[in-house]
């Protein structure tokens, strides 16, 4: 999946014949070839021409502005890319059909987080990593027994709560300090690059969702409104972990970001600066443009997030076939 990330304020996105260039002042910093591009992100005050928004949108590109912080105040998109055809579908699936699934993406995302801890606890085995492990199975186990939906969140949450308390034993830097999960705003580096890297994720499944035509406002584990995309609430669940956590942990533990030189502390939190994002923005798209094995042959980790979203689609075409998660071994 190509995007063109533009993380510095002082940029500006031009049109020249089929290629979109990111300039400062009158210096190039970057071409991107229009017919290879599938989506823009904007972060903080940087600006995009008219030439190259009418560019975008007779292409079906899609441009996303987000605050420096990972907050995506609103889109750009073409007028046809609508859903309403699939959106009639989404709306006729049954109260049952949609707590099976919710059931489904709530015991992925445990799941998975439980093998991220399994493999953390091989190389440096402590109680605490045991102690989530087998918390972690029995959630697993209440999970797929919940009958209630906000019996399900509870049970996500707590989870979730249990996997972050586990998490300062994965951590070798000790320049990171990580107590726990705190959000809205991040109260620490740690929490800052994992606040991001969600935005960013949420960002990129919700482009994903509207290029298949499925209604991102209609989701069967959280609720939608006019502000909140749901479906990509749903389907960020299960890739949080194999994605997000493992390249922050990656990062902290090789020593590609520093404390003192990427991160700003302002309005009682803790944030990603501009070097800060530059230097996750890149080690994101090394990590998604990473080739793995699948039944079909080799493809880019973009693959999973992409294969997800049909699998969703296909779900709702024909809801007897129970919607197929993504789970890490």
């Amino acid at each position: 999946m190509k995007t063109l990330y533009v993380s510095q304020s002082d940029c500006y996105v031009s049109l020249r014949k089929e290629f979109l260039l990111v300039k400062r002042q009158d210096r190039i910093l970057a071409e991107v070839q229009l017919p290879f591009l599938e989506q823009v992100l904007i972060f903080g005050k940087a600006q995009v021409t008219t030439q190259a928004i009418h560019a975008c949108l007779s292409r079906n590109i899609p441009i996303l502005y987000l605050s420096r912080m990972g907050f995506c105040y609103g889109r750009i998109i073409a007028i046809e890319r609508g859903y309403r055809h699939l959106s009639r579908y989404q709306q006729e699936l049954g109260w049952q059909q949609r707590l099976i699934t919710a059931r489904t993406i709530v015991a992925a995302k445990i799941k998975n987080a439980r093998v991220f801890l399994q493999r953390q606890h091989r190389k440096h085995p402590t109680p605490s990593l045991q102690l989530a492990i087998d918390g972690l199975k029995h959630f697993v186990e209440l999970t797929v027994k919940a009958d209630k939906l906000e019996q399900l969140l509870g049970y996500e949450g707590t989870a979730a709560n249990l996997y972050f308390q586990a998490w300062a034993d994965c951590i070798e830097n000790s320049n990171f300090i990580f107590f726990g999960r705190s959000r809205r705003p991040p109260g620490n580096p740690v929490n800052a690059m994992l606040s991001f890297g969600y935005q960013v994720l949420w960002n990129h499944l919700l482009t994903l969702i509207e290029l298949q035509g499925l209604d991102p406002y209609q989701a069967c584990l959280h609720q939608g409104s006019e502000r909140h995309a749901a479906l990509a609430s749903d389907l960020i669940e299960e890739f949080r972990v194999p994605i997000v956590d493992s390249l922050v942990l990656y990062m902290i533990n090789r020593r590609l970001i520093d404390v003192g030189e990427d991160f700003v502390f302002q309005n009682g939190g803790c944030f990603l600066n501009s070097s800060g994002r530059r230097k996750w923005l890149g080690a994101f798209v090394g990590r998604m443009e990473e080739f793995l094995s699948f039944d079909q042959g080799d493809f880019p980790r973009w693959h999973c997030l992409i294969d997800q979203v049909k699998k969703y689609k296909a779900f709702i075409y024909s809801p007897s076939n129970s919607y197929s998660p993504f789970l890490i071994r």
